[in-house]
Formats: C-alpha cells, structure tokens, sequence
C-alpha cells in the first residue's frame, strides 16, 4: 500500500532513504532546510517541498526524522511550526535519528499526547547503503506497530531488528557506536604508539590481523594505517564525540560503570581540539602521535 510519507532531514544519509522512498512509489514531502542535499532529484521524482515542518506532517501518514541529535529532534517535533503542531490523529513518527534515549521518551510520550504514534528507528551502514536502500534498522516500540511499518521501512533497509521498547532502539545504536568507535579509538592510540616503538604500520597491521586485534575495525582504520586514506571510515570526529557523550549520558541516566567510556571520549575530545570538526575518525592515528 502506497502512504504519503514527510521526511524531515535529507542529508546525507537522509538523501538516500528519501530517493529509496519515492523509488518504490511513495508520495514524499520533505522540510526545505539549508542543511539538506540537493533536492533537484527529488523533486524530479515527484517529492514536494515544504517550509515548515508542521505542513509537512499535515499531509503524511508517516513522517520518518533524520536529523542530527536530540535537540534538533525535540525542535522539529515540538517547537514553534513543529510537526506536532500539524500531525494527523492515528500518523506515526519515526525517529531514525541519534538521540538519548531518556529524550526519545519524553519525544514518545509528546507524540502520543498530539495522537499520534511513535517508533525509534536508528540507522548502522553509510550513506552508500543509504542510497542502495540497505540500512541496518535498529527499532525500539511496540512490535505490532513495526509490523505495520516495515513494508514502507523494507523501502531502505536490508536488516530491520526489534531492540524493544520505545527507546531500545535509540539506546542500542549508542551501544553499537561505543563498541565500534571505542575498538577504533583504542586501535588508532595503539598505531600511534607502534610508530614510536620503531614497528612499521604494514607489520602493526599484519600481525593484529592474524590475532586478537584482527575484525572489522581493524579493516575500517587499515587504508588510512597504511596509505593515508580515511575512506574506510568516513566518520567524523566531531559526530563521534557527539555519540559518546550521548552513550556516557546514557549510562549515567541508568546508574551504570562508564569509566571506560568516558576514557574514550576524553580521547575523542582532546583529537577533535587538534584536528578540527572536518577531520575523520581515522586520522586519530595521526591525531594521537
């Protein structure tokens, strides 16, 4: 069944679940903003633009957010010409932004109040899959409502998993992030450490790779140890200070151990104030000399 669908958040990763979108044969209208790729594609295909996003959820069944953090979550839906202000009774937002989960919430339970329904539904992969319609959805609500809207999610995402209640889904892309993140910041110290031990980056990396160290983040930072190039990993700094101290925040929120956590966002921090808010994630392998 064909829905008129509102998106709110067509960056990078947004542009690609937007085209997925109208692809498969949905009625698309999106926020016109600055921050947005280009939309000439677009509206090629068919998807109107709007200036607020309150009539952009006036005239959607679903409206699917991709949008920096919680703040711009808690602007778009609640704030002056928000989404609330135009959603339709019996609508469902969809949240496939990166946010706290104690924000996603208080989000959830605005959402409900208006009449509406709500889904977290946090993106893993680039905007590579974005655009070839192969996410990782991670889904936190009720289980009937995802069975609902996994037709019109199936539009952009190869892999869609339950985490659990309204929130899980939020709370465990930051687990995720802090795993994989984490596994990089630690491996590109470790580089940085090689080199002044007299250990060539090639031997570094051969010899993690047939042991212990060996795994995908050893394989995302690998290009940049061994050629300068940070295209396996074309993640910045600056969003990945961000995830961490929404993980760290997280973690206080529920009163657990953090110690290691706040270890590598305090390493992220200090490589962010050298590197600038352009530079990538593997280039902490420079950063951290």
């Amino acid at each position: 069944m064909k829905q008129n669908v509102g998106m709110v958040g067509i960056g990078l990763m947004g542009h690609g679940i937007a085209s997925n979108i109208v692809k498969h044969g949905h009625s698309l209208a999106v926020l016109e903003h600055a921050g947005n790729q280009p939309l000439d594609a677009l509206k090629a295909a068919g998807a109107v633009g709007l200036q607020r996003a309150a009539d952009v959820a006036a005239r959607s069944d679903v409206v699917i957010l991709v949008l920096t953090g919680s703040p711009q979550v808690e602007q778009v839906l609640t704030g002056a010409g928000g989404v609330l202000e135009g959603l339709r009774p019996g609508a469902v937002v969809i949240d496939c932004s990166t946010a706290i989960p104690s924000s996603t919430v208080r989000m959830a339970q605005s959402v409900q109040a208006a009449g509406g329904r709500f889904l977290d539904a946090p993106m893993t992969r680039t905007p590579k899959e974005a655009a070839e319609g192969r996410l990782n959805l991670l889904v936190g609500g009720d289980a009937a409502l995802l069975e609902e809207c996994r037709p019109l999610l199936k539009c952009f995402a190869e892999n869609i998993t339950h985490a659990g209640p309204v929130s899980a889904g939020h709370g465990m892309k930051l687990l995720h992030n802090y795993v994989s993140l984490g596994m990089v910041t630690l491996l590109a110290e470790a580089a940085a450490s090689a080199l002044h031990h007299g250990v060539a980056p090639e031997v570094f990396v051969d010899v993690l790779a047939k042991g212990g160290g060996g795994g995908i983040a050893l394989e995302r930072i690998k290009p940049y140890l061994l050629a300068n190039d940070p295209s396996g990993l074309r993640f910045s700094i600056a969003n990945a200070c961000k995830d961490l101290g929404y993980y760290n925040t997280m973690a206080a929120d529920a009163g657990v151990a953090k110690d290691v956590a706040a270890a590598v966002l305090a390493t992220l921090e200090g490589a962010l104030a050298r590197g600038g808010p352009q530079a990538l994630v593997p280039e902490l392998a420079t950063l951290l000399r």
